[in-house]
């Protein structure tokens, strides 16, 4: 038996969770009151390349115009990973035009610690510059091979990780597993 506490950095209501694309304002209301506890906000997955740029600016209007605590949930960004070169942009836009309005980052294909290092110290300069009194968390994905064999490494992080989320999908594209589903194969996964 271990005798390990860890403390939760923020208690949120997390019983349902709803995905929402950037790219679709309509969406975005329809998720502001809908009943989910748990919103995110997608710029990544959800978003084909030509829209991001739009859907980072609808996403800011959203996080400024709807007031999401006083309607009960918990607001977070999924942002473009680290790999790509909408990410620091993600970063830097939401932050410096929303960030005292958003309760967490959603940080996707997390592979090891330094992954959410970069995130972090983005966020911790601006919110120092803007000051800000809120505290945004960040939330890992793991969902690829490299991720999955850091998996505790990246829980064991300090600083302002909140939370971790399996992305089955990815990952089995990652192993180069066949992913199904009932009825058969999923043809939007070679």
């Amino acid at each position: 038996m271990s005798h390990t506490i860890n403390h939760l950095k923020k208690l949120r209501l997390q019983r349902s969770e709803l995905a929402v694309p950037g790219s679709s304002p309509e969406m975005i209301d329809k998720a502001a009151n809908s009943a989910a506890d748990f919103v995110f906000l997608d710029i990544e997955d959800a978003v084909a390349p030509p829209d991001k740029e739009r859907a980072r600016k609808n996403i800011i209007q959203a996080l400024n115009d709807i007031d999401w605590r006083a309607r009960g949930k918990t607001v977070s960004v999924r942002i473009n990973g680290l790999d790509t070169h909408y990410m620091y942009r993600d970063v830097v836009d939401v932050m410096e035009q929303a960030g005292d309005r958003l309760d967490t980052i959603l940080v996707p294909k997390v592979g090891v610690p330094a992954d959410l290092y970069m995130v972090e110290a983005l966020v911790n300069q601006i919110e120092m510059a803007k000051g800000f009194k809120t505290r945004v968390g960040l939330e890992a994905l793991i969902e690829t091979a490299l991720g999955m064999a850091n998996v505790e490494a990246i829980a064991a992080t300090p600083g302002r990780l909140e939370a971790m989320h399996f992305g089955v999908a990815d990952y089995a594209a990652s192993n180069k597993a066949r992913t199904v589903n009932i009825g058969g194969l999923n043809p939007d996964y070679p």
